[in-house]
């Protein structure tokens, strides 16, 4: 062989390729995230503490509804009513504020009763013009008192009658 030339060496692996997954560092890591959660999860269950209003049992049942409450009931289709009387928007300030000035300061109560399909716009103007008006307190109705004269409807005696008419004034 001479000076000149140059003898090629190829380097043959020893072993084939190794294609498993190696395992020791995804244990590690699976062992580190145990050690993470036992540690958290103990203080997940820590318990918060809370103050509770104390219940109050009232005994006395509640004052029966007299005529001289003041409801004002929304209909469906926006206009106001104040004990059955239906009232102008523009007047419904003024009304109840005479109303109110009427009654004794601790006896400015309102209650408001809406249909099902006011709007809900309507219901809140209503209310800001009672306390406009003057009402220390407001009141929502789900249901009319017993002495209440609906709108439409013909009031009856508890004997079925129909009633003799008012005496107009």
């Amino acid at each position: 062989m001479g000076q000149g030339t140059k003898q090629r060496q190829w380097v043959k692996p020893a072993s084939a390729p190794n294609s498993e997954i190696n395992v020791t560092p995804l244990v590690d890591v699976v062992l580190v995230l145990l050690i993470i959660f036992m540690v958290v999860t103990p203080l997940l269950e820590k318990d918060i503490l809370v103050r509770v209003p104390e219940t109050e049992v009232e005994n006395e049942p509640p004052p029966e509804p007299d005529a001289q409450q003041i409801i004002v009931q929304v209909d469906k289709d926006g206009t106001y009513s104040i004990n059955t009387e239906q009232i102008a928007a523009a007047d419904y300030v003024t009304r109840l504020k005479r109303m109110l000035n009427a009654k004794k300061p601790d006896e400015k109560v309102v209650f408001f009763m809406a249909d099902d399909a006011a709007n809900y716009g309507k219901l809140v103007v209503a209310l800001d013009g009672a306390r406009a008006a003057g009402a220390k307190i407001l009141g929502m109705a789900t249901e009319l008192p017993p002495n209440a004269v609906i709108p439409g409807a013909l009031p009856t005696t508890p004997e079925g009658a129909p009633p003799a008419p008012a005496p107009t004034p």
